[in-house]
């Protein structure tokens, strides 16, 4: 078979004409309208929707369900969400060691809660694997670029210059020249961090209890999550692992005014919630409470970005991460090589005091 030029042309995966096939057929355009609608209602509304989504979730595989819950306050949100429907509902915990304790108390708190564990610890991903740096697909760009091989060379283009194995220019792949120092960085990037502390234990839980997820993700979280629900919805049932994510179209104000309108238990290391001047609500604490060692997003972070808050909240994790983990080698090459002053400086982690006085004094 011959493509329009005469090459041999690459058979599409399913995905892949799935994806097309939405493209040509208007249908992605209807699903885009469809979630900007959707995170455009109230909240009562949104709750409404969901509940619906959660009772087909339920229904579909006779209630052998659970909950991803990470402690974080979307998980919060959800599971509170899920069990007003379906008390018995189990959540399942992914103990990582990445988490501040203030998570770990809360989950010893929330009953019928399952733990499970990674096989591997996170010294041993970042020392096998590579530091997350920057956002998982410029992590994994950069982890191509930075290791050439005969055999990945559609994927090394791809990554280096946009062009996909049909040879067609693609949007959204080619690793910012922002970004590009790190190839030459002395330790090793990758993306693989969350698929071996996180995914491949809740999957082993599935295999074990025959339980499907629901999921606290949302569309506005990410491309890629956005992209996941332009293609299947909220509930996944034909993706290679079904997932139920309720919470898609709503958003962290959702959320977070969910949280306070229902009284719902959160992690201490979050703080209260405000309002600011602007009538938005926040958490006087940390905004996130992901892998507290992951510095996917850091660059987008204001100071005191999260570990300047953590060297004076924490200051036993930061000691462990920034000098046993060594991310304070990573953070200072990265800050000392990035051609971008302004970029640079968000790569620091000192405490605010220090970091104040720094700027003060040169």
């Amino acid at each position: 078979m011959k493509d329009a030029a005469g090459n041999d042309a690459k058979e599409l995966t399913p995905f892949e004409r799935r994806w097309r096939a939405s493209i040509e057929s208007g249908e992605l355009t209807r699903r885009y309208r469809e979630l900007s609608y959707r995170q455009n209602l109230p909240l009562r509304d949104k709750i409404k929707l969901s509940e619906e989504r959660i009772h087909e979730w339920f229904e579909a595989f006779d209630g052998k369900v659970s909950v991803s819950f990470s402690g974080g306050k979307d998980s919060c949100a959800l599971l509170h969400l899920v069990r007003r429907l379906y008390p018995e509902t189990p959540a399942v915990f992914c103990n990582t060691g990445l988490e501040y304790p203030e998570i770990l108390n809360l989950i010893r708190q929330t009953p019928n809660t399952e733990t499970v564990r990674p096989k591997k610890p996170f010294h041993h991903v970042i020392r096998d694997c590579g530091w997350p740096i920057i956002s998982k697909k410029v992590a994994l760009g950069l982890s191509v670029l930075k290791n050439p091989t005969d055999g990945n060379q559609n994927i090394y283009r791809l990554y280096d210059i946009g062009i996909n194995r049909f040879g067609q220019s693609v949007s959204g792949f080619r690793v910012p020249v922002r970004w590009r120092f790190l190839i030459n960085s002395p330790f090793k990037i990758s993306d693989k961090c969350c698929s071996v502390m996180k995914k491949e234990p809740m999957r082993r839980y599935e295999r074990l209890t025959g339980y499907v997820q629901f999921v606290g993700t949302m569309a506005s979280d990410s491309k890629q999550r956005q992209k996941t629900y332009l293609q299947f919805g909220c509930n996944s049932f034909d993706s290679k692992t079904p997932r139920s994510a309720p919470l898609s179209f709503w958003t962290t104000q959702d959320v977070i005014q969910y949280i306070a309108m229902k009284e719902v238990p959160y992690a201490k290391v979050y703080g209260d919630i405000r309002r600011n001047a602007s009538g938005e609500l926040y958490f006087s604490g940390v905004q996130s409470t992901g892998c507290v060692f992951c510095v996917f997003g850091l660059h987008m972070e204001q100071a005191p970005n999260r570990f300047q808050q953590m060297a004076e909240t924490h200051p036993k994790l930061f000691d462990y991460c920034m000098n046993r983990l060594g991310l304070a080698d990573v953070l200072d090459w990265t800050r000392e090589h990035c051609p971008n002053r302004k970029i640079a400086a968000k790569f620091r982690y000192e405490p605010t005091k220090i970091y104040r006085q720094m700027e003060l004094f040169g």
